[in-house]
């Protein structure tokens, strides 16, 4: 535990990447396996869930710490940050503890939550008592199921391929997809062996492109790049090995089951076979908004009238295995030809589909729930940028730019890839509420609820804490605390008088929100201090922005 908390504590103090490849390459040298299983686990975002109610948890801090309710809540408030107020009143250790990070989590915080209030402060206590002020952070971070700290899943995948001497991308394949934190699981993430056999399941980490900075001019001949629609979807892969048919998204998360519709498709695929693509809801040959998607994704049951408002849809784009083979390093321009011919001569059957591509129109791509990505051909830059500015009437976020000889690579990395999106949507509105930040921002009002105009009313529709610099948002902080209203919990009504330019990708119909609306990725992108709170947009223009279902 010690040792891990080192590592937090390291990482935390420093914004340099260079500093944090060097905590994390001297940790895993150090950390027996059974640690270093569940440090990487955390460490890429797979936390462990809450084990106790929050006013348990602050009951039985109040006891171990001696002090009053209002003292703890005001120091709460002063602090920001549960784990760290926690850590701060308690008194210092009065004993050394040398558990080992595995035995904190599966033989204290996993059992925990099947003990009584009573038990769990005792227990609590007895742990509190043997960790120094760090090593209680952490394990507070970890207890609240808060755990995290400023490092990327590739920073943490280096790392290990430092330590291991083995390729980086073989480490990040083998993080893909389900697996427990075991020794086990260590050994095998770091071994030197590579038999080129690979679990059935398990996905490819997915290649990301970065946003084009330059002009698309400087990027050469048109004809070196393959350019599609950039569809506003899930991105996915589909797998077919073993027999079985998975469906993974690019947050890790296993979606076979949430999406019956696309089995037949998966089902068709030659043994040995993954597909990179768009999983989108599509309806008489069109890409319906995200938000229509969005309507599955939550559902533990889907019944008939919901697969049939909203279809699922995929759009492949790359092949990343073929016959059971690794074919990300061949060129795209061959990976394409090969994904070409594989959807074309795809025979798909299932409940209401038996059919073989190729496909004849709009009617056949939706039955069949798949399609080839569409390469979108144009002699010039120039009359690229044209067909960009049409992106919203086909309902896609912009361009892909990819060049023809681009490996399918790890991460995002710059360069063989672009995404060239359209201009963000903008609008003014009113901060109303502020809460406090979490992290760094734990102790300042960094999260911001955003109104606008409707019949002399302030009617809110949007929350961002992005877009800010740090120096305004101690300035933002600053006028929060002196011009505050009400407060309701950690939340403070606040004086309607800074105006603030919202960016937004998207915007829906919503009946859940008081509004009407809902945006989509809603950041801040300027500070207008140049305007009044009545100079802010009124909530019907806002709605002109809609799109046609």
């Amino acid at each position: 535990m010690r040792l891990f908390a080192e590592l937090f504590t390291r990482l935390d103090e420093t914004n340099k990447t260079s500093a944090k490849h060097a905590a994390l390459v001297d940790y895993f040298r150090k950390a027996e396996p059974e640690d270093a299983a569940w440090a990487v686990h955390v460490l890429t975002g797979r936390k462990l869930k809450r084990v106790i109610k929050s006013g348990d948890l602050r009951a039985a801090a109040i006891g171990a710490a001696g002090v009053s309710e209002w003292l703890f809540e005001e120091s709460y408030e002063v602090v920001g940050d549960l784990a760290e107020t926690i850590a701060l009143l308690l008194p210092e250790a009065t004993v050394s503890s040398a558990e080992p990070l595995h035995a904190v989590i599966e033989d204290t915080l996993l059992p925990l939550k099947k003990l009584s209030p009573e038990e769990q402060g005792e227990i609590l206590w007895s742990k509190w008592s043997g960790l120094n002020r760090a090593e209680r952070f952490v394990f507070n971070k970890l207890l609240t199921g808060s755990f995290r700290v400023g490092v990327q899943q590739r920073s943490v995948t280096k790392a290990l391929a430092e330590v291991a001497e083995i390729d980086v991308a073989l480490v990040a394949h083998r993080l893909m997809g389900q697996w427990e934190p075991t020794p086990e699981f260590f050994r095998s993430l770091i071994s030197t062996e590579d038999d080129g056999e690979l679990e059935a399941s398990r996905p490819y980490p997915f290649f990301l492109a970065h946003p084009l900075e330059a002009e698309p001019s400087s990027l050469g001949e048109v004809t070196q790049w393959q350019v599609e629609w950039k569809w506003d979807g899930i991105r996915a892969q589909m797998i077919r090995r073993s027999g079985q048919s998975f469906l993974w998204s690019r947050g890790e998360e296993l979606l076979t089951e949430r999406f019956p519709d696309l089995q037949p498709v998966i089902e068709a695929l030659p043994d040995g076979t993954a597909l990179d693509g768009e999983l989108v809801a599509m309806k008489e040959g069109n890409v319906l908004p995200f938000g229509e998607l969005q309507r599955r994704i939550g559902r533990k049951t889907l019944g008939k009238k919901i697969l049939s408002d909203v279809p699922a849809h995929f759009i492949a784009f790359d092949l990343l295995e073929w016959d059971g083979a690794d074919v990300r390093t061949w060129p795209m321009a061959k990976r394409r030809a090969r994904l070409a011919s594989l959807v074309e001569s795809l025979e798909i059957r299932g409940e209401g589909v038996e059919s073989t591509l190729p496909l004849e129109g709009a009617a056949d791509r939706e039955r069949l729930a798949i399609s080839l990505s569409e390469v979108v051909q144009s002699p010039s830059w120039e009359d690229l940028a044209k067909l960009r500015e049409t992106s919203r009437e086909r309902r896609a976020e912009g361009l892909m730019l990819k060049r023809n000889d681009s490996e399918y690579g790890v991460g995002r990395v710059r360069g063989p890839w672009w995404k060239w999106k359209i201009e963000p949507f903008t609008v003014d509105a009113v901060m109303i509420y502020a809460q406090r930040g979490h992290g760094r921002r734990a102790s300042l009002y960094s999260d911001y609820t955003f109104a606008a105009w409707n019949e002399g009313e302030l009617v809110p529709f949007a929350k961002a804490y992005s877009g800010l610099t740090d120096e305004e948002i101690g300035k933002v902080d600053r006028w929060i605390r002196r011009n505050t209203i009400e407060r309701f919990g950690p939340v403070r009504s606040v004086k309607p008088e800074q105006v603030f330019e919202l960016a937004f990708e998207d915007i829906r119909l919503s009946s859940r929100h008081k509004s009407g609306i809902a945006v989509r990725f809603p950041r801040i992108t300027k500070w207008r201090t140049d305007k009044k709170a009545d100079e802010a947009d009124a909530l019907d223009a806002i709605k002109k922005l809609l799109p046609d279902i």
